[in-house]
């Protein structure tokens, strides 16, 4: 069983790989130096597991067939991109890396987004920015991350790291720029910048913002190789065409990046980390849904990619020496109510029709705020005017959930003749008292109490477990065991200074069908955005498969595929994977080790793992030892004093300088430091406890700290009372206590 300090990741693929990161340790024989190798990981964002087959993903089932494939991993949970970017990273927990992505709420960070835009801290920002993510580091004194990277302990090695995709996710890998990146708005470092523009390589629009004005500049035939369209939309003008059959708005931008890494860095560079972050098939899936033409079209691309990528490596003669690792950072499902209440409708002429167990959704999307507000409570959530007419709820009926308004004089939302449905709730300069701040993330949302109060915290608790659309619900460790909630450190959530005050996961249905693909979940309405697919639920099977807790396993939603090229994997072997730090497979640090010596990666959690298994080895037993009769659940630590310490029958232990002096012979300098004094003393007087008892457990190597019971979960012991045996060298009991 795993215990609660574990510091690995258990990741739906997020821990596939990164349990291997706990620490490294060498490989081969001693006097030899084993092969250089490189690590090549490519994250195929929102990947389900049902999702791979030879018809849409050739290339990922063959490497799944001649690879190796862990069957038993699972997403940090919240399952957002950015959270499990952060656990990918570090080898985490939300509790070790700090880090609570996708959308954040810091008051007092400044900074721009990479569009060289202000950004307004005061509200909850989404994160997915590398220039956010500076602003962010800045204001936490540059520990964006509380715990070390994978990056920073290969570039401390003397090796070159390549990051590349999905903008804040790729750069989160290294965030402190000690090695080269390539996302969606920038290139560093600079040199690289140049030397792909000498090259004839186009660079993101964006990517002079991350210099001083003239240090980089675009040539005038540069255009904008990650630029992405926006999806087609119905009638409205607002909810996304599920019917669309254009293909994925992401793939040329995709193929863009992954050409210059093949073409270029790889061959000239060749890095030996690199990280391939892939925002197909997730980004597709949340505009159009699973199960769409558009998000078939999405995995064939990604899968083409994929197919180059191997390739590539064989005509480089890279083959032998590159261990290739596909994973999934979490699942994803299409967002709907239920079916029941809010079933199906086809879509006809760019609207939604009649009501069709073969159509689309028409609900699921909450705004958690405004619900907030209509209950009472004063609360915000940093988002403007919404305007979601489908996804907000079509009931049965045909009536919408919420009826439309208008802005006539653009009081409301800033626009005359505007249609919306909620208003705006953006966090004012000074927070009322008793205000509540919601971060919307999607199938999950935070609930941060400025004002920490208690009674606000249970009350809003109540509100919580009264709506149909909550699920599971967890709550900041510091308010203690509430009925209906789990505390958010039985999730590895829980960081005093960073975590939200409530964490929610919304429900769904894990045998719903849209689309033909099974899976529904409510989700928040992140960034005031029409989605019809989501992520970030406690689900545990289609949507998410999380990892729950210390005793429920669930497999993740896509499991990941390690192909070592060259090296002795079993072929199409299906390895289940291990439910403690240590797996089966090779950790990438070891992978990554070569003749420049070996690759370090141990954080503070892996320390104190290592210092608890250490604890809970054998201790050796004086021969004569022999525990007091009685209840064992009443058993004190007096009991495990040998008979040489427990003095003659009827001995004072008050007094007795003879006895003193023999354990002082015994063991000089540490009876006597060890005996309680003072209040303590006194304490220990009253409970039975002789002066001799503290040297004597630490000379008999027995005694156990009450914080390393706390550690392991054990139950403080119980001290003897009056009604018990006691040994014969303790003073009689005079009171009762506990």
């Amino acid at each position: 069983m795993t215990t609660p300090r574990t510091a690995a990741l258990r990741g739906a693929i997020a821990a596939a790989v990164f349990l291997f990161l706990s620490c490294a340790t060498g490989s081969g024989q001693r006097g030899s130096a084993p092969p250089e190798r490189n690590v090549l990981i490519v994250v195929w964002d929102g990947l389900r597991p049902d999702a791979i087959d030879a018809a849409d993903t050739p290339n990922l089932a063959r490497l799944r067939e001649g690879g190796s494939e862990f069957t038993d991993n699972h997403s940090t949970y919240p399952t957002f991109t950015m959270m499990n970017s952060a656990s990918f990273a570090t080898g985490g927990f939300p509790g070790t890396t700090g880090y609570y992505g996708n959308v954040v709420w810091q008051p007092g960070a400044e900074g721009k987004d990479s569009a060289a835009k202000p950004v307004d801290f005061r509200q909850p920002v989404f994160s997915e920015d590398y220039a956010i993510l500076d602003g962010l580091s800045r204001h936490l004194e540059g520990k964006l991350l509380l715990a070390p990277t994978l990056f920073e302990a290969a570039q401390k090695a003397g090796m070159q790291t390549f990051a590349l995709g999905k903008n804040g996710a790729a750069y989160l890998q290294d965030a402190k720029r000690g090695g080269m990146l390539l996302d969606e708005k920038t290139v560093l470092p600079l040199w690289l910048a140049k030397e792909l523009q000498g090259l004839g390589v186009a660079l993101p629009a964006t990517a002079p913002n991350a210099y001083r004005p003239g240090d980089l500049v675009l040539s005038a035939t540069n255009g904008n190789p990650t630029e992405f369209k926006p999806p087609q939309r119905l009638k409205d003008g607002v909810s996304s065409d599920p019917t669309d059959a254009s293909g994925s708005r992401f793939k040329a931008g995709l193929e863009y990046m992954v050409s210059a890494y093949l073409n270029h860095v790889l061959p000239r560079k060749q890095p030996r980390l690199s990280v391939l972050w892939l925002r197909d098939p997730d980004s597709t899936q949340h505009s159009y849904g699973i199960g769409t033409r558009n998000w078939q079209d999405a995995l064939r691309s990604t899968d083409a990619l994929l197919g180059r990528i191997a390739d590539r490596l064989k005509e480089l003669g890279l083959e032998r020496t590159t261990d290739l690792i596909v994973v999934s950072d979490h699942g994803h499902s299409n967002v709907s109510g239920p079916l029941d209440l809010f079933p199906l409708r086809a879509v006809r002429d760019g609207a939604a029709a009649a009501v069709d167990p073969d159509g689309h959704s028409v609900s699921g999307l909450v705004r958690l705020a405004d619900l907030l507000r209509r209950a009472g409570f004063i609360a915000f959530d940093g988002i403007g005017c919404t305007w979601v007419p489908l996804a907000a709820g079509i009931k049965a009926d045909g009536a919408p959930v919420y009826p439309p308004l208008t802005d006539a004089d653009g009081t409301v939302c800033g626009k005359a003749g505007q249609n919306y449905q909620a208003p705006p709730m953006k966090v004012p300069v000074e927070l009322p008292p008793g205000a509540l701040v919601v971060a919307v993330n999607g199938g999950s949302d935070y609930i941060y109490v400025p004002d920490h109060d208690p009674a606000l915290l249970r009350k809003t608790l109540r509100f919580l477990q009264g709506r149909s659309e909550v699920g599971a619900i967890f709550v900041d460790d510091r308010y203690g065991r509430i009925a209906g909630t789990l505390p958010l450190g039985t999730i590895r959530a829980g960081n005093a200074q960073r975590n939200p005050d409530i964490l929610l996961s919304y429900d769904y249905d894990e045998e719903a069908i849209v689309n033909g693909v099974r899976g529904t979940e409510y989700a928040g309405m992140l960034q005031g955005n029409t989605y019809r697919g989501m992520h970030g639920s406690f689900s545990p099977k289609w949507p998410e498969r999380v990892h729950r807790g210390r005793d429920q396993q669930h497999a993740g939603p896509a499991a990941p595929l390690l192909r070592r090229l060259g090296a002795a994997w079993d072929r199409g072997a299906a390895r289940p994977g291990r439910r403690d730090p240590d797996p089966r497979a090779p950790r990438i640090p070891r992978l990554l080790e070569g003749s420049r010596g070996h690759l370090r990666f141990a954080h503070p959690r892996q320390v104190a793992e290592d210092r608890r298994r250490r604890a809970d080895r054998p201790r050796r037993v004086p021969a004569d030892h022999r525990p007091q009769e009685g209840p064992l659940d009443h058993l004190g630590r007096q009991e495990r004093l040998s008979a040489e310490h427990r003095g003659p029958a009827g001995a004072d232990p008050g007094r007795g300088a003879r006895r003193r002096g023999r354990r002082r012979a015994q063991a000089p300098g540490r009876a006597h430091r060890a005996r309680p004094r003072g209040g303590a003393a006194r304490g220990a007087r009253l409970r039975g406890e002789g002066g001799h008892r503290r040297g004597a457990l630490r000379r008999s190597g027995l005694a156990r700290s009450n914080r390393a019971r706390r550690r392991r979960g054990e139950p403080r012991p119980r001290r003897v009372r009056d009604d018990q045996e006691v040994p014969p060298a303790a003073r009689p009991v005079r009171r009762r206590v506990g």
